[in-house]
């Protein structure tokens, strides 16, 4: 049971937007490769890939893989794929993450081997072919009606084979017996939309389904270790923040800024806002996950040094509005408790509730200070994305030419060590002065019957053995 998109659900595989459709997409279709728990890239259809030493051309090599009509998966076929994503009259998901390839330039070089000319040095290249939503089609015609009908009755290289759809109902799929990663162990998945939380876990408890996504850290309190349901809590799947705007008072100053980060007790908002399914974070994005700087000392309230650094910036008596809504869990628990937090400081938060339906796209240019939370990514999509000057969700207004500069740099640079070297340059200054102030990291929850065995317990939402159905067993 997954919440789902009602009638406008579909089974093209780079429209996937919600959670059940990614869940979809994976059982019948692949992406060249994937992202492991440390969001490192992991080989999928791709068997190997290899860089010239200017990082500007990559030569990746498929496994000997098939569609579910017995076709060969082949070099057109990724090619034609990644064309259809870049389409510019439409609006796939992973469009932006391809953007570094010269898709004009690339060729199929053998049956089974694409160069990628890219248009820029790319050392994380791979990252790119794990995209949220970059999956490997069959080719067919490019842009005509007969594209989109094909996925009626998809034909794809997963683990499991199309039978029937309904959209915002059920989706019915059969084992696909010459997966190249071996079959999958469950004859048949069928995959439900149930919208309600309440109805998923109610489903569940009454044995309708064996596995329901996305339960509430209190739904799991209420049934963890009660022996009638297995809770599986899914570790660092989405970041916790609040979003300070550093182009605009109070917080173009960075004492400020500090003062705030020092404001939070985040034990306090995990327990709080999260009924303490997560973790406390540090004020940088993407813990756990390959590149991290865990080096740095971890935060820790300190009001006295908060009120110091206030008053330094002349801002003894500030008053600041926190945007926030409903929109996400936790959110407005975490503004109320941040607002009390405050208070000990002297500093005045009003909390502004705002429309869930436009609170993403109204908080991205406006107000000075909002609740925020990022699913799992690599942490060099997540500068690219949200902290470079020309970055489309720059949620906090950092724009420093030094810092794009700096990412560049890690972009073009072969060496592993090297580039984390980089990155971890890159978090020190966040960390001293960037506009997020990351106060956790919540679990993702899901609940499964006692019979399912294989489902993985390292795997944060978006990442490979995220709702992987190929390796799940009924006992």
């Amino acid at each position: 049971a997954f919440a789902g998109g009602g009638a406008n659900e579909t089974l093209d595989p780079h429209l996937a937007n919600l959670f059940g459709d990614v869940a979809r997409a994976k059982a019948l279709f692949d992406k060249l490769a994937d992202y492991g728990p440390d969001l490192s890239a992991k080989p999928r259809l791709a068997a190997k890939w290899e860089s010239n030493k200017a990082l500007d051309r990559w030569k990746v090599t498929l496994r000997e893989a098939t569609f579910h009509d017995g076709k060969p998966v082949t070099a057109a076929d990724v090619l034609y794929s990644y064309r259809r994503i870049a389409d510019p009259k439409k609006a796939f998901r992973s469009k932006a993450d391809l953007e570094p390839i010269d898709l004009e330039e690339s060729r199929a070089v053998g049956k089974r081997v694409v160069e990628f000319r890219l248009k820029r040095p790319t050392a994380e290249f791979p990252h790119v072919m794990a995209a949220f939503g970059a999956y490997i089609v069959p080719e067919g015609p490019e842009g005509s009606g007969e594209d989109e009908k094909r996925f009626d009755e998809p034909v794809g290289s997963g683990p499991f084979r199309f039978v029937s759809f309904k959209p915002g109902t059920s989706t019915v799929l059969k084992r696909y017996e010459d997966y190249w990663d071996g079959a999958a162990y469950l004859d048949e998945l069928e995959f439900v939309g149930v919208n309600e939380e309440s109805a998923r876990i109610n489903a569940l408890l009454g044995g309708q389904v064996e596995y329901a996504h996305e339960l509430a850290p209190t739904t799991a309190r209420a049934h963890e270790g009660k022996g009638q349901i297995e809770i599986v809590r899914l570790k660092n799947s989405a970041m916790q923040a609040f979003a300070m705007k550093t182009d605009r008072p109070p917080f173009d100053d960075k004492r400020v800024r500090e003062a705030f980060f020092l404001i939070a007790d985040r034990e306090e908002l995990v327990k709080g806002a999260l009924s303490g399914a997560g973790e406390k974070g540090n004020d940088l994005f993407g813990k756990g996950y390959e590149n991290y700087a865990d080096d740095l000392p971890q935060r820790e309230q300190d009001l006295d040094r908060a009120r110091e650094l206030l008053k330094k910036a002349g801002a003894e008596d500030l008053k600041v509005t926190l945007d926030t809504s409903d929109v996400a869990a936790g959110f407005t628990e975490a503004a109320g408790i941040f607002r009390d937090q405050a208070a000990k400081a002297g500093v005045t938060v009003k909390v502004r509730q705002g429309d869930p339906d436009s609170y993403w796209s109204d908080i991205l240019d406006s107000g000075t200070l909002c609740s925020y939370r990022s699913g799992a990514m690599p942490i060099g999509t997540h500068i690219s994305q949200r902290l470079l000057t020309g970055s489309t969700t720059n949620a906090t207004k950092w724009q420093h030419k030094d810092f794009d500069a700096l990412y560049r740099e890690a972009q073009s640079t072969a060496d592993d060590s090297a580039r984390a070297d980089l990155y971890a340059r890159m978090q020190r200054r966040l960390h001293a002065e960037g506009g997020f102030l990351v106060w956790g990291f919540a679990d993702w929850i899901v609940g499964t019957a006692k019979k399912v065995g294989g489902v993985a317990r390292e795997a944060p939402a978006n990442t490979l053995d995220w709702a992987r159905f190929d390796k799940v067993w009924l006992a």
